[in-house]
């Protein structure tokens, strides 16, 4: 079996899983449409505006994260490009039926402006990881502010574990990376490659300890209004009972499971966890699942905008260098996950 089958046959078999996880879902709610959706009101269209405007905002946020860990990495780059590319990647992951991730179209479109493949990977990937130890402190920071979270049973430990497991994951993949010298990423291929750009970032930070606290402070930005805006969707649902510290502690769990790469978009896996979380606070699973349905379709109705960044985002070069790559399939490109979390 070729890769493109073999590409195809996952993206077939995770669309099979979240319409499967989905109708499950689906089929444990009451049809009574009116204690699901909220009466129409001012009120429900400024929270519905401010949930869009918020995960705009994260986008942006993303870019500027970027941004600093390249900075950090001594390859600066415009933030303008950066988010043109960002939207472009979110176009990819978000909207089109394709098996190559937003991540590998980050990388292709960047090492096409700076001419460094390698640099370009390990940018992403370190970007990425910053989540690794940023969402699961913000679950400890809900679950502190609010002591009754700790005690919701299933609820409360499901987000503990996830929030622990990714705190290991991230020690166990610097311990890796500490462990022995890693060569140049040419040289690696899958997981050895991912842990050789891991290397190349840290290292990078480590020279340059201001910009280190930079990526984490913007991290957490990223993180927190992306908690608000799921604040302003469940208020535009009518969801009184998921406040601010509730999905403080509850939604960075979340992020983390709906990246896993056993569904489309987080499809199931989101709105699933949304039920087990809110439920022991008083919301029906009608309207848990339905704030999740909601957040996916702000996250669609935001990546969309990336069409035309898509389209055109990689015809020309922000300098005058070398071209890297261009195309994502093409030799020399990030072996590994295609998306990478978080």
């Amino acid at each position: 079996m070729n890769e493109s089958t073999r590409r195809r046959l996952v993206l077939g078999l995770r669309i099979v899983v979240s319409a499967g996880m989905l109708w499950f879902l689906l089929t444990k709610i009451e049809t009574d449409s009116s204690r699901v959706l909220p009466e129409w009101t001012t009120a429900t269209a400024l929270w519905l505006a401010g949930a869009t405007a918020l995960t705009l905002a994260s986008i942006v946020l993303s870019a500027v994260r970027w941004q600093t860990v390249l900075a950090a990495m001594g390859r600066p780059a415009p933030l303008n490009r950066l988010l043109s590319h960002y939207f472009a990647g979110q176009f990819v992951a978000n909207v089109l039926p394709t098996t190559i991730g937003g991540d590998v179209l980050r990388v292709s479109r960047l090492a096409r402006d700076n001419g460094r493949m390698h640099d370009s990977f390990a940018s992403v990937v370190l970007e990425r990881l910053t989540g690794w130890l940023v969402l699961p402190l913000i679950t400890f920071i809900g679950l502190l502010l609010n002591p009754p979270l700790q005690d919701l049973g299933p609820a409360t430990q499901m987000a503990f574990s996830l929030a622990c497991g990714t705190l290991v994951a991230l020690v166990l993949v610097v311990l890796a990376v500490a462990a022995r010298r890693w060569g140049e990423m040419d040289a690696e291929s899958g997981w050895r490659r991912f842990l050789a750009a891991v290397s190349v970032g840290l290292n990078a930070l480590r020279s340059h300890p201001r910009q280190a606290a930079s990526v984490v402070a913007v991290g957490f930005a990223y993180q927190l209004v992306l908690v608000a805006a799921a604040v302003m969707a469940a208020r535009a649902l009518g969801i009184a009972d998921a406040g601010p510290t509730a999905l403080l502690a509850f939604f960075p769990a979340v992020a983390i499971a709906q990246v896993m790469p056993i569904s489309i978009s987080g499809l199931g896996v989101r709105e699933g966890l949304f039920a087990l979380f809110l439920q022991p606070l008083g919301v029906p699973t009608a309207q848990a699942v339905a704030l999740g349905i909601l957040l996916y379709v702000l996250n669609l109705l935001v990546s969309l905008l990336g069409a035309p960044a898509f389209a055109i985002g990689g015809r020309r070069r922000a300098d005058g260098g070398p071209a890297g790559p261009s195309d994502p399939r093409a030799p020399g490109r990030p072996d590994g996950p295609a998306s990478i979390p978080v």
